[in-house]
């Protein structure tokens, strides 16, 4: 099993421990490219792919942990649009 389907498999078990960085690096797995809008877009970060649109994500500061509802959001897009 390679690193995509175990960071897969750690998501859908919505840990506590799932970082900005895990989610990124998964992210990039699945063809979306980290798009920060401009000098202006503050913790907002945009992911984008060009056949699954776009997904946006708050950059946690203090902890690098995501939030219960982010992961959970998350996992909502990714399994609508048939990627987990």
């Amino acid at each position: 099993m390679g690193q995509k389907e175990k960071l897969i498999q750690r998501l859908k078990s919505r840990p506590k421990d799932f970082t900005f960085d895990d989610a990124e690096t998964l992210l990039n797995y699945l063809e979306y490219t980290r798009s920060n809008k401009g000098k202006t877009s503050g913790s907002r970060v945009m992911f984008i792919s060009e056949e699954h649109g776009s997904i946006l994500l708050h950059k946690p500061h203090s902890q690098k942990e995501l939030k219960s509802y982010q992961i959970k959001q998350l996992i909502e897009i990714l399994e609508q649009e048939g990627l987990i």
